[in-house]
């Protein structure tokens, strides 16, 4: 197979073995393929084809022929740049064309500078490099060091990792780092090369800086494959000569540098350690057996180097060479293989000697160890460089023969320095370093000691079983004659003792047993004699204070160090016993002559004590009241008469005269310390107010003013005043009336000894920010340091990590700051204003703030700039401009995108979400969607801002964004198991923008797009894949469920409160279990006092740090009241409701996310239903073979939902108009398919249908998806809505032009529609019919329900209607169908008798409701069952009484008539129920049969031979009727109008009129408040509509029944022998005549001409039958 392009290659090596969980069996397999087939790209490593005349001459032809590709053609632009790249990266000129072909796909090269272009491709050269280079730094990483990983998994890469060495890839690696340094086109590129290239996200970077990354990839690549291959006797000829090459260009100020030569020297260490501790004779390829190399080489290291630096890096691989002697020399002997010789000797001690001479302990600890360099390294490779320094010093400091030569060099020592410590500069601090002023502080027993704790300090596990670490400082420890070793061995001690079991050991050795003058004792008994010595001469009022012996001071000042280690790392029980007494600590502190580093150790020592125990705090603070030095804080301009020796007195008259503070830093530690440990918040943090004003305007306001010996100071008591102001800020709340008292008071700098009561330090630090005072101002400062400045800092400087902790708490401080400055604003104002108002003052401030999102050393500052952002974009209206303005936009938009992009690629499991920049980043862009435009929102995901948002042109891959990033990772959706939730929030993100109304139509356009097609690709594989277990990863399995069904998540989900469900063990407490249920059925979360938080979705959890807050003070309160079995029980029940409450954490969000899932199911496919992706791609995947029909029955009901919202928005107000009216046209304009998009999807759901593999119940889905299509396609106008509304609505509006232009269009679109639907469903017609009436016959009874299309009918009860029904629809046909003949045919079967002896339309009578429950239930069924087919036989019997106008002979009329007589006698009460049936309300089945009814008797009632006294009544039924009628249609026909004039003047009317129509329409729920009045106004346009077109039905039923009972009185007036009977009956007709004389044609819509003329004859009989009585 070919190998793997470098980028799928790394995703694959980085999935299997990055990944937070083992690697599954396919990815196994998968990886193990992948690094074969890479196999020849890594033996070749970076080593491309380079120009050829052939292929330079073929693309100067403009047409190049690339692999697996049509021929490419070029332009002049494409050419030039193409050989540019071959010119200046020494590439192939075919290669090139392939670079841009790729550049073109990844970024669309159109338009675009051919610089940028060049550089575009360039980059994407290099970022190949980068990736192949990295899958060989993770597969080397994950052999050479123990990772967990899987054993034979890594036994089969080791095998294939090995085979590469064996063909010269190390070779290779060595070759790389020598030419990639060069100026050449294979290096660095020539001086006149273009220096700049454009990374992934477009922006700007120095190709030197490209290259120096790759070669120190390679350097640790170098150092790794040291440990999994030894290298050869030439290898390390070349890599030492390498060294010294790479150690002569080495600057300090370039970090890179550095870590290269670091990572060259570090594979020689290995390689000599490696081999020296080999047992297995095979692989020592560098044994004492090797005679030639080994003179060779040795000849090589003893020789000298002028420079210096040179000369220190070869010392120590001297060093090492000299522990690979000793052990070689040691194993040959043990084997008899070579004896011993002396001049083997001679060369160990010569080595031993030179590097003792040259101090090479002093070099390797700080010209490598203690550097930024070393430190900011690639964590595994330090650790990896550590620990071979561990094992290179354990085989030195254990051998025999270097044994000899530490004591000779601790012999040295002890002799050549002084018993006391010289004179030291006032500057210097001891407790920072061992190095002796005055004295040969480069002495190398003091260097190796110190060698020794730097490298225990880095990593304190390697103290735990290390005999030969004890045995080396059991001797090292004995006998210091100097102050210097001393001090030096004990800083080796406390770095031991940075362990437990370091902690245990150190205590054991300093108890006195070991040691005859080191010891606990020495230090107590040194602290009290020195008390007792000033407290005599303060006695004797000796002017001054003897001097502090300063080699006393550094000598207590090193035991204090190790003491503060001891405290703090000892067993939590164990420590509470070694020191009772802990008084003498405090007694030196109020002395002036003590150091100030002495000073600060005896604060540090004390502040390890905290945490022992709560009593022992209680004891510091009542020690430290009795002698630390008060801090005293006069008023405003006062001084006081007397110079007070206090802490102001030490830090501005002593420490700034040294240019050194370790006391006051170590002051403002403790007092935190001892602060942040308080429980009692009452006061909040009154009674520290002197300190808070110390820390204020002593310490941190002139401390950027302040001069510093050692910069690293500088930010320790930056950092530790931050600290405090931090801790005020978290710790303590403020109520209305804390404000309201301190209203007149103003900032720290200026409060009058008069309101010192008053004053609250979270309030007074408020105030300084609110007022851009002093803390304001320096902490701003530090922001402004900047981004690159402090990555520099950070990268070079020892102290840029304390600069990085600097800006990290400046940032929490702005963040604690604005979520309270609002409140004290408004109370404040105009004197102290919001934070974002003071920022906003200065543009850079903000800027500044932001900025640092790129800084992706500490992820802690990115999330505090990204908070920050979330704030200020919903303070700031105009963030947007402000940052265009700052032309800072385009940086910003790509700093965001980077961040995000890491955090994507990421592998690292994010255990608390709150703290995912990801996440972050996402809710930022989801929270600004709906705020004014142009919103940060926006400008991340790269809008038009300067023009329309709405008319955007979103171009991804032409401008890198979050929008770029997010679809990029969304269309992959990759390690779900880290990034799951991210996946989720992209997902509600897209389909939000899709919501609103501006960013609607760029977003669904872009989305329309193939490239964007993921909608339909997850549906198969996130839609159906199972779900993880909740034991292995329950917030997977939650953030799953929540993407499951729901691919463009909808809003945010806000999970309702639900009664918690107290554990049982809550129910075994007793007093305490009242307490606890109240604390949890307070609502209030844990910002306010209660327990709760809100989780990203919106959950209410249970806050388990509160929660044990609230819980460890109900333990403490409880305490004094029980006996000890009584705590132990109460402390174990406190632990099962703990977990009690992370249990119900975990299930509440599942249970959530599951309600998400389900209530989700209507917005799926808010997104995709426009462009029908969703809906076709479900079609298509279930009309698929391979689909099982259990995912087909889940992509059916996916299909069902798409097909519902395409319903229900055929109809939606437009949107994107000028004006807010709204017409007629608006409503005929319905969002629909295309014709020939819906016979597509006809066609797939009958492939869908007929699928070979099926089941009832996807059938029955499909069933109802075929009629829900049909439905659909039935008219794309509103039903609701005649074509007579519309028709008069389209004629006002259109003033006289054609007002059938848009309906015929409409309705031709309809018919072609219908045709096409019938030949698609013709084709197969046969086939499904057969399928249903299978369905119909040996289904279930919903599947015969769905077939019959009946699903609301009992089994027996429901065949015997449905039977009914059909044979009634078959009567009806015939009758029908064959007219006359029919009916007669009919009639001569005896149908109508047939249907009156079946009495199937029974009687219309009321159920007694007196009945059993249970029996009127099944009467009021039976009931509406017959009376559902009332209509249908009324509508035979009227078939029936067409005979009676047709027929031939008069016996035929006269049995019809008799017949349908009979029929109406016999259903006298249901004709008569019929007849006195309620119109003014009644609905149109009712009218229906009351019109049918009228027929019947108006064509039989004159014909019926038994004319009898019946008849009069029943004509005067008649004429009650038509009075009923007339007062109906009058008030129809008055509403109609009043409608249609309504709908007219709708545009004039006001938003609240408007929302009285919607209210009245009971159409509230369509709207929200945000809605704008065009779609309010079209919303009660389409209601009114549908009133009108209700009236306009109405008026045409009642005129046809008007029109019978018109004629059924005709026929009667016409009859002379009966009207002069009609006399008085013609009283009450003659006003109901005259009214409808005098309805309007225009009222009514309809032509009323033939009506007005039968009314106006029967007015005129009626009349004349009035006449004869009067005669």
């Amino acid at each position: 197979m070919p190998p793997l392009p470098p980028r799928e290659l790394l995703a694959v090596v980085e999935a299997a073995l990055l990944g937070p969980s083992p690697p599954s069996p396919a990815q196994r397999v998968e990886l193990l393929h992948a690094v074969r087939d890479a196999a020849p790209a890594f033996r070749s490593l970076l080593s491309y084809p380079g120009p050829r005349a052939s292929d330079r001459t073929q693309v100067e032809a403009k047409e190049v022929r690339l692999p697996d590709m049509p021929p490419v053609t070029l332009d002049d632009t494409d050419v030039q740049t193409a050989l540019k790249l071959s010119d200046e990266l020494n590439l192939n000129e075919i290669e090139c064309v392939r670079l841009l072909v790729d550049a073109n796909r990844e970024w669309v090269l159109y338009g675009r500078e051919p610089l940028e272009i060049y550089r575009l491709a360039a980059g994407l050269w290099y970022m190949e490099r980068r990736d192949l280079i990295t899958s060989l730094y993770i597969l080397l990483r994950s052999v050479a060091l123990d990772q967990g990983l899987d054993a034979d998994l890594m036994y089969e890469i080791q095998n294939q990792i090995e085979a590469l060495f064996s063909d010269d890839l190390r070779q290779r690696i060595i070759t790389l780092l020598k030419e990639l340094s060069r100026e050449e086109p294979t290096g660095v590129g020539r001086p006149s090369s273009e220096p700049y290239v454009l990374d992934f996200r477009g922006a700007l970077v120095e190709r030197r800086a490209i290259v120096s990354r790759e070669r120190l990839s390679l350097s640790h690549c170098l150092a790794l494959s040291a440990l999994i291959k030894l290298m050869s006797p030439r290898e390390v000829k070349d890599v030492f000569s390498m060294l010294k090459d790479c150690a002569a260009e080495v600057n300090e100020n370039t970090s890179v540098e550095l870590q290269i030569t670091y990572g060259v020297l570090f594979s020689l260490v290995v390689t000599f350690v490696s081999d020296a501790l080999s047992s297995s004779h095979e692989r020592a390829f560098l044994s004492s057996s090797d005679s030639s190399f080994r003179r060779d080489f040795h000849e090589l290291v003893m020789r000298s180097d002028n420079n210096v630096t040179i000369e220190g890096f070869v010392g120590v691989v001297r060093l090492a060479w000299t522990v690979h002697l000793m052990l070689t020399q040691d194993r040959s002997s043990a084997r008899d293989t070579l004896t011993s010789s002396s001049r083997d000797v001679e060369d160990l001690w010569a080595c031993l000697e030179i590097i003792c001479r040259q101090n090479t302990f002093q070099f390797l600890r700080e010209r490598i160890m203690q550097t930024a360099a070393y430190k900011n390294d690639d964590e595994d490779i330090v650790y990896m460089y550590t620990g071979y320094m561990h094992k290179l010093m354990m085989c030195f400091l254990s051998h025999p023969t270097s044994r000899d030569k530490i004591k000779e060099m601790k012999e040295k020592a002890m002799n050549s320095l002084s018993p006391y410590g010289a004179p030291r500069d006032h500057r210097e601090d001891p407790s920072r370093s061992g190095d002796q002023v005055g004295q040969p502080c480069n002495l190398p027993f003091i260097s190796l000691l110190e060698l020794v704790r730097e490298i225990y300090q880095k990593e304190p596990e390697l103290v735990h079983g290390n005999e030969e670490l004890w045995t080396f400082v059991i001797s090292a420890g004995e006998d210091h004659t100097s102050t210097q070793t001393l001090v030096a061995f004990l800083g080796l001690l406390s770095t031991l003792a940075s362990s437990e079991v370091g902690a245990a050991k150190v205590y054991e050795l300093l108890q006195g047993k070991v040691f005859r003058s080191v010891a606990w004792s020495t230090l107590f008994d040194c602290l009290s004699i020195y008390d007792l010595k000033f407290k005599k001469s303060l006695q004797s009022s000796a002017s001054m204070l003897p001097d502090f012996p300063e080699g006393d001071a550094e000598a207590l000042a090193a035991y204090l160090g190790v003491l503060q280690k001891v405290v703090e790392h000892g067993n939590t029980t164990e420590r509470r016993k070694w020191f009772p007494d802990i008084e003498p600590l405090f007694k030196l502190l109020s002395y002036e002559n003590v150091s100030p580093y002495l000073k600060g150790a005896l604060r540090n020592s004390i502040t390890a004590f905290i945490k022992v125990s709560p009593l022992l705090k209680d004891a510091i603070w009542s020690y430290l009241e009795q002698y630390d030095l008060p801090v005293v804080t006069p008023p405003l301009g006062q001084h006081s008469a007397t110079q007070v020796y206090d802490m102001r007195f030490d830090l501005n008259e002593i420490e700034a005269r040294r240019e050194s503070y370790p006391s006051t830093i170590s002051f403002l530690n403790l007092v935190n310390a001892l602060i942040a440990e308080e429980r009692n918040i009452s006061d909040k943090g009154h009674r520290f107010m002197g300190i808070f004003k110390f820390i204020y305007e002593d310490v941190f306001g002139p401390f950027p003013q302040r001069a510093y010996a050692d910069p690293v100071e500088k930010w320790e008591l930056a950092v530790a005043c931050l600290e405090h102001f931090r801790m005020v800020l978290s710790m303590y709340e403020i109520k209305d009336d804390d404000i309201y008292a301190a209203v007149n008071t103003s900032g720290p700098s200026t409060i009058p000894h008069s309101s010192i009561d008053r004053q609250l330090p979270v309030l007074e630090l408020l105030k300084d920010f609110m007022s851009a005072k002093v803390a304001f101002r320096n902490m701003m400062n530090i922001i402004l340091v900047g981004v690159d400045t402090l990555i520099n800092e950070r990268t070079t400087q020892t102290y840029g990590i304390l600069l990085e902790k600097a800006v990290h708490i400046s940032f929490e401080i702005f963040i604690l700051v604005m979520e309270r400055d609002l409140v004290l604003a408004d109370v404040f104002r105009p004197l102290y204003q919001p934070l974002d108002v003071v920022l906003a003052q200065n543009h850079r401030q903000i800027i500044a703030l932001l900025e640092f999102v790129r800084y992706d050393y500490l992820p802690q500052i990115q999330q505090c700039s990204i908070k920050i952002m979330g704030i200020l974009s919903s303070r700031i209206v105009g963030l947007v401009q402000l940052l265009l303005k700052a032309d800072v936009a385009k940086s910003v938009i790509e700093d965001y995108a980077a961040c995000l992009e890491y955090r994507f690629d990421d592998f690292q499991v994010i255990e608390n979400t709150k703290d995912d920049v990801g996440v972050l980043i996402l809710q930022l862009l989801i929270d600004n969607i709906c705020r004014p435009a142009p919103n940060i929102t926006h400008l991340l995901l790269r809008f038009d801002v300067n023009g329309s948002i709405e008319r955007t042109v979103l171009k991804p891959k032409s401008h890198y964004s979050c929008l770029k990033t997010i679809l990029d990772n969304l269309e992959k959706v990759t390690k779900p198991d880290i990034n799951a939730l991210l996946h989720e929030f992209g997902f509600q993100l897209l389909y939000e923008l899709c919501l609103d109304p501006l960013t609607c139509g760029p977003v669904m356009d872009l989305l329309s797009t193939t490239k964007y097609h993921f909608f339909s690709k997850h549906i198969g594989t996130i839609g159906v894949s199972p779900l993880p277990k909740r034991n292995n990863n329950q917030s997977l399995r939650i953030s799953m469920l929540h993407e499951v069904l729901d691919l463009l998540e909808v809003v945010q989900f806000r999970c309702p409160d639900t009664s918690i469900k107290y554990p049982q063990l809550l129910s075994n407490l007793r007093l305490e279990s009242k307490v606890i249920e109240e604390i949890l059925r307070n609502s209030a979360t844990s910002e306010f006092g209660g327990v709760y938080y809100y989780s990203e979705r919106g959950d209410r959890l249970i806050d388990l740090d509160a929660f044990h807050e609230k819980l460890l003070q109900m333990s403490q309160s409880l305490n004094p009241q029980l006996n000890e079995s009584e705590k132990n029980e109460l402390k174990e029940s406190f632990h099962h409701m703990l977990k009690w409450a992370w249990r119900y954490n975990k299930n509440l969000e599942e249970q959530a996310a599951q309600l998400h899932m389900l209530t989700g199911w209507s917005q799926i496919v808010e997104v995709a239903v426009s462009r029908r992706m969703l809906l076709d791609a479900s079609l298509s995947a279930t009309s698929s073979p391979d689909c099982s029909v259990r995912m087909a029955y889940i992509l059916t009901n996916v299909a069902l939902t798409c097909m519902a919202k395409l319903r229900d928005e055929r109809f939606i107000c437009p949107s994107g108009a000028d004006s807010d009216a709204v017409t007629c046209l608006d409503i005929i304009s319905a969002k629909q398919l295309s014709n020939a998009a819906c016979n597509s999807l006809l066609f797939k759901l009958t492939m869908a249908i007929l699928r070979s593999e099926s089941s009832e119940t996807l059938r029955r889905r499909q069933y109802a998806l075929l009629l829900s299509y049909f439905q659909y396609c039935r008219s794309i106008l509103d039903s609701d809505v005649p074509p007579s509304v519309l028709r008069f609505l389209l004629l006002e509006e259109q003033e006289g032009d054609d007002d059938e232009l848009g309906l015929q269009k409409v309705l031709k679109e309809q018919n072609e529609l219908a045709r096409t639907n019938f030949s698609i469903i013709r084709k197969e017609a046969q086939t499904i019919i057969d399928l249903i009436a299978k369905d119909a016959i040996h289904g279930s009874e919903a599947g015969k329900a769905i077939s019959f299309y009946e699903a609301s009918l009992s089994s027996e009860s429901s065949q015997r209607f449905c039977t009914i029904d059909a044979q009634l629809s078959l009567v009806l046909r015939i009758s029908h169908h064959y007219g006359k003949h029919g009916a007669q045919i009919l009639l001569s079967m005896g149908a109508l008798h047939n249907l009156s002896s079946c009495n199937l339309m029974g009687s219309q009578k009321k159920v007694n409701t007196r009945l059993n429950s249970n029996v009127v239930k099944e009467r009021a069924v039976e009931i509406d069952k017959r009376r559902s087919l009332t209509a249908p036989i009324l509508r035979i019997v009227t078939s029936f009484t067409s005979l009676v106008d047709s027929a031939d002979f008069l016996e035929v009329k006269n049995k019809v008539v008799r017949e349908v007589v009979d029929f109406a006698k016999q259903h006298q009460s249901v004709f008569s129920s019929i007849l006195r049936e309620n119109i003014s309300g009644a609905n149109i089945s009712i009218l229906e049969r009351l019109n049918m009814v009228i027929s019947i008797l108006g064509k039989v009632l004159y014909d019926d031979d038994s004319k009898s006294g019946q008849q009069q009544p029943t004509l005067q039924l008649v004429s009650d009727l038509l009075n009923s009628i007339t007062l109906a249609m009058e008030r129809v026909a008055e509403e109609k109008y009043m409608l249609l004039n309504k709908i007219r003047d709708l545009n004039e009317l006001s938003r609240k009129e408007v929302d009285e129509i919607i209210k009245v329409c009971m159409k509230q729920d369509c709207i929200s408040p945000n809605d704008n009045i065009r779609k309010r106004r079209y919303i009660a346009m389409i209601e009114l509509c549908c009133m009108s077109g209700n009236r306009d039905q109405l008026i045409t039923l009642l005129l046809q029944i008007a029109e019978c009972a018109v004629t059924i009185l005709l026929v009667h007036f016409q009859d002379e022998s009966c009207s002069k009977n009609l006399s008085s009956f013609s009283d009450d007709l003659l006003p109901i005549l005259e009214r409808l004389e005098h309805f309007k044609e225009d009222k009514v819509g309809r032509s009323l001409k033939l009506f007005h003329r039968s009314v106006t004859t029967l007015k005129e009989m009626t009349i004349r039958s009035m006449s004869f009585v009067v005669v």
